[in-house]
């Protein structure tokens, strides 16, 4: 036991010397194991899973911080002194940071506030990376720190949990905001003083503010697991190919009473994932149709579907959007179109001008009849 002492700090201090030499090696690897596990997730997933299990190995030993440090003492012979144990911490924000941006990168929809969780990581990233504002800016803020903490440990509970254990994007979601407020307790303790009773309850309504202001903000939070490889909107589908016709942005009320309008999508997922999304037909920001799909993961070119709509209200003159949402209420892409006022017919002067009577016309409600829903089911 003794003569192991002198071998692992030696092993120790070379490995920090070395990383703290380059510190841009650190973040090449997190940044290319994240890219690769993107990839691999359709073709090797076994391996993306490896990966992604090393990267909560990394969060155990943050976790297990003290116990471990005790068991090393005890069983080697070697103490971990406080500045290793911070270095092995920026290590692992690092690692788990550029491990998550691919996927994040990769499902952001950038016309939507996405972009702004997209941005935060990619802005903790950085700061990861410098060190003079990660020691002398970011860790001496108690609260920061600890946000900081958690928001890291969240993105990655968010790509590993679906690729580990093929949970829905819901409860991925769930998941990860409940194991990242938990193991984030132990760092919001230090936040409050000892020895006062309302410290508990105080602990307590602060991890439900976190929760409830998380959850509410779901939708900005881009759904790790599920990519919109496509989304095209037409009013013709090649049903052999399987595949839209042309995309269109603008179009006049008559010709979509007449004909509809297809929305053609592609979602790829991880094998083994099953997930319940929906197209959201939304009208100067009121919506007005939710068509529910159920997909499965593993399909190189994503799960393909499509939904006809023919009822329309009768005057859609305005602004639409067709979103993609989860069951939890994700935002997993969109794309947007026009109905304009339609072209009025030409009269003719030699021909009297017929004057309609007056139609009883049912109202039309806003629902989607059962055969104007289209599934690729392969």
């Amino acid at each position: 036991m003794i003569s192991l002492r002198p071998a692992l700090q030696s092993h120790a201090t070379r490995l920090i010397g070395f990383a703290k030499k380059h510190p841009g090696l650190i973040a090449i690897f997190g940044f290319l194991s994240g890219v690769a596990s993107f990839f691999l997730v359709e073709r090797k997933e076994s391996l993306a899973q490896v990966i992604a299990l090393i990267m909560l190995a990394g969060w155990a030993w943050l976790l297990l911080e003290n116990w471990l440090r005790t068991g090393i003492l005890r069983r080697f012979g070697v103490e971990m002194s406080p500045v290793v144990m911070r270095y092995v911490t920026q290590l692992v924000h690092q690692e788990s940071l550029f491990f998550t941006l691919p996927f994040f990168i990769a499902v952001t929809t950038w016309d939507h506030g996405q972009v702004g969780f997209t941005l935060l990581l990619v802005g903790c990233a950085l700061v990861s990376l410098i060190d003079p504002i990660y020691y002398k800016w970011l860790a001496p803020r108690r609260s920061l720190f600890v946000a900081y903490h958690a928001l890291t440990l969240f993105a990655v509970l968010l790509v590993v949990i679906p690729l580990i254990f093929h949970l829905s994007t819901g409860q991925s979601l769930w998941w990860a905001l409940a194991l990242a407020l938990l193991f984030s307790l132990p760092s919001l303790r230090g936040l409050l003083p000892k020895g006062y009773w309302w410290r508990i309850p105080v602990l307590v309504l602060m991890l439900i503010t976190m929760a409830v202001v998380t959850w509410m903000a779901r939708e900005w939070i881009p759904p790790a697991a599920l990519r919109l490889t496509g989304i095209t909107l037409s009013q013709h589908m090649d049903r052999e190919k399987r595949e839209p016709g042309n995309s269109i942005e603008q179009i006049t009320a008559s010709r979509l009473h007449q004909e509809g309008l297809y929305a053609w999508t592609s979602v790829r997922a991880p094998r083994g994932l099953r997930e319940k999304i929906h197209h959201v037909w939304i009208m100067d920001g009121y919506e007005k149709d939710r068509i529910t799909l159920d997909i499965s993961g593993g399909r190189e070119k994503g799960y393909r579907a499509w939904t006809h709509k023919r009822n329309f209200p009768a005057d859609p003159v305005g602004q639409w959007q067709v979103r993609v949402i989860t069951d939890s209420g994700q935002l997993v892409g969109l794309t947007r179109f026009t109905v304009t006022e339609s072209s009025p017919e030409p009269v003719s002067l030699t021909e009297p001008i017929a004057v309609p009577e007056k139609i009883a016309v049912p109202e039309q409600k806003d629902e989607l009849p059962l055969d104007d829903i289209e599934l690729e089911t392969e």
